[in-house]
């Protein structure tokens, strides 16, 4: 029967609540792909969301308006219990405080204190040139009525000609500086994100490894995608945009008390009262666009996983399942958007009402106050005027106050990449030999659970050593360890007598070079990609290395030779062709210690055995380490060391291993047969 004859049609990925979905076929033989997708489906489902925050059926107005407050509730209280879990998290990327946010936005303003004074001065006179023609109306109110009660029509024509000449001379000097005002806000803004955007690319590229692979790859992703793009956009326009409005707000309720005190009270007033309002929102708003950009991050992790593995989620009939969780996400992400949604609502509510009312209430005010003589008409004018002029740059302040404050969340999710400890401490000692050596290693990716259990491991300058065994066995973990990407949990790795994980990282990688059969092609030139390990190296050095692992043929044929570009949007490359880039990098980079883990495993067998073939003339001399389930690997090698279940279980050449008939001789039989 052929291999298409074998497929069978995946259960469990036909209707995916209430939606249908075309069946996939399986690889798998029908008992097994059964097996699997009856393993998922009768799995005790726990809701993404509770029943109680989901809208009731029928019920009154009284009953639904308390039920949206019991849910508002319930949703604020998710909505801390994520934070306090995000800021107390012992894996994966946590967040950092309000008080780390509030010091690094100070430190990016504090560096640029010529354009923020330019900002402050530009925008304080440009309000200021605004507020006269206010205040030069009300006057010219106030002398009009007097010269034409007085009969001095004329002069009060020659009065308001005046006026007019002025309040011209006014709009045209504020324009000027509104311009000046906006160019340096502008500048303010672009110059304050190249500082966080260079803050963030190194704190990212200070993480730990162990760090990141602890982390969801989505939650990587959303804190280097969204959350920049939205501190860019909080840091080039909100923040700007909060300076100038302060500074008008504050700016305007002088100008009002200044021109009556009456006439300002109802303005100042059903201010505070809506301060209260964007107190609470500022009191509450944080956590819940921290939760929102949690649920993002939660989305891509779901999204990248299902994508990654396609193939395993079809061939083990997954469909159904993975669509339900990636339905989870969308819906938990729902309701923290419905949360902070609620919030906006209530405080823009409540601004509505501020904004609406003053004008009612300073004309009734001012018309008990001209009757009783208490203000001129010309106050009345300039007082409805400056209300006006008020709650712009008000109802402005307070929509920037919500961008900030998104801006503020996904800021304090990028700092978070910043607390992340470092793993390391890097000392004076210096090597005084090559000799690599691994004492007593043991590893626990989780607490009380080793996955290496007291190895012990010495090479010798030059020597060749190949680590095989079952996968999950823990050879690249030993590996890591072997490099210097981990340290071990207890016991040490030592190059020339000295600690890995006590060498400056930049050192480190001249000692000892870990390349696994993860790769990464940057976007720039071929060039660009090889010499990232030395940078200054010539194009003859470069096509070295790129011809000591049979690269340069292929390369020379692309468009621009060394010149073309690589990467998103460039020219594509296979996997094997970018692990060949990134194996021309190690050569590049020339340490004496290089530990391959299944560095060829994307390549073609019969590729790979020629690389292999290539690179053994260019490592003589250095001291290989080569984890690989390519048995003709440790055929080659000096030593095999077989690790079982966390454990050097042989160590000795090919010859004596298969002579000894333990362990390694199962494996080469298997590999032979």
């Amino acid at each position: 029967m052929s291999r298409a004859d074998s497929s069978v049609t995946t259960p469990g990925a036909i209707d995916v609540d209430g939606v249908a979905v075309r069946p996939r076929t399986s690889l798998l033989p029908p008992e097994l792909a059964a097996e699997s997708a009856r393993t998922w489906d009768v799995a005790t489902h726990v809701p993404a969301v509770p029943e109680e925050l989901r809208l009731p059926g029928s019920a009154s107005v009284r009953e639904r308006l308390t039920a949206l407050h019991r849910r508002h509730l319930l949703r604020e209280r998710r909505a801390q219990e994520f934070v306090a879990d995000t800021m107390n998290a012992r894996t994966g990327l946590p967040i950092a405080d309000t008080r780390r946010v509030v010091r690094f936005i100070g430190g990016l303003l504090s560096r640029e204190r010529r354009l923020v004074l330019a900002v402050v001065l530009a925008n304080a006179l440009a309000a200021t040139a605004g507020l006269l023609v206010p205040r030069l109306l009300g006057e010219l109110v106030d002398s009009t009525v007097t010269d034409v009660q007085a009969g001095r029509v004329e002069a009060a024509l020659a009065g308001a000609n005046a006026a007019a000449f002025v309040v011209a001379g006014l709009v045209v000097l504020q324009s000027v500086f509104t311009l000046a005002a906006k160019t340096s806000s502008a500048v303010l803004g672009q110059s304050v994100l190249a500082s966080a955007r260079e803050y963030v690319v190194r704190a990212i590229l200070r993480l730990p490894l162990s760090r990141v692979e602890s982390a969801s790859s989505g939650d990587l992703v959303t804190r280097v995608t969204r959350d920049v793009g939205t501190m860019s956009e909080s840091v080039r326009w909100a923040l700007p945009e909060s300076i100038i409005a302060s500074i008008t707000v504050v700016l305007t309720l002088v100008a009002m008390v200044s021109n009556s005190p009456l006439l300002a009270l109802p303005s100042i007033v059903l201010m505070s009262l809506a301060l209260i309002q964007v107190r609470r929102y500022l009191d509450r708003a944080p956590k819940g666009y921290l939760t929102e950009g949690g649920t993002y991050s939660r989305i891509n992790t779901t999204l990248t996983e299902t994508v990654e593995g396609a193939r395993t989620v079809e061939a083990l009939g997954l469909s159904g399942h993975r669509l339900r969780r990636g339905d989870d996400d969308i819906e938990v992400s729902g309701q923290a958007e419905r949360y902070t949604m609620t919030l906006r609502n209530l405080l823009f509510a409540v601004m509505d009402v501020a904004f609406s009312l003053p004008r009612v209430l300073v004309l009734l005010l001012g018309a008990v106050g001209y009757a009783q003589g208490w203000a001129t008409l010309g106050q009345i004018t300039t007082a409805i005027l400056y209300t006006e002029a008020l709650w712009g740059p008000f109802e402005m302040l307070v929509h920037t106050v919500d961008r900030v404050q998104v801006g503020i969340a996904s800021t304090t999710r990028l700092l978070g990449i910043a607390t992340v400890p470092a793993d390391r401490v890097a000392g004076d000692a210096q090597p005084s030999g090559r000799e690599l050596a691994g004492s007593d290693l043991r590893y626990a990716y989780r607490a009380d659970h080793d996955v290496l259990h007291g190895i012990d491991l010495s090479l010798n300058t030059g020597e060749r050593l190949a680590i095989v065994g079952p996968s999950g066995s823990g050879k690249s973990t030993l590996g890591r360890l072997l490099s210097g990407i981990h340290g071990p949990r207890t016991g040490s790795v030592t190059v020339g007598g000295v600690e890995l994980t006590s060498l400056p990282l930049d050192q480190l990688r001249t000692e000892v070079a870990l390349v696994t059969q993860e790769h990464h092609v940057f976007i720039g030139s071929v060039r660009d990609n090889v010499v990232l390990a030395r940078e200054g190296s010539t194009d003859e050095q470069v096509r070295e290395a790129l011809r000591a692992v049979d690269a340069l043929d292929w390369v020379e044929r692309l468009p621009d030779g060394l010149d073309t570009r690589l990467g998103s949007g460039q020219q594509a490359l296979t996997p094997g062709r970018a692990q060949q880039i990134a194996l021309a990098r190690l050569i590049l980079a020339d340490p004496h210690t290089i530990v391959l883990d299944e560095a060829t495993s994307l390549i073609d067998p019969r590729t790979a055995r020629h690389l292999e073939g290539s690179m053994n003339a260019l490592l003589t001399g250095r001291t290989v380490i080569a984890i690989a389930h390519r048995l003709h690997t440790a055929h080659d090698a000096d030593r095999i060391a077989v690790v079982i279940d966390g454990r050097v279980a042989e160590l000795g050449s090919h010859d004596e291993l298969v002579e000894r008939d333990g362990e390694y001789a199962s494996l080469w039989r298997a590999w032979t047969s």
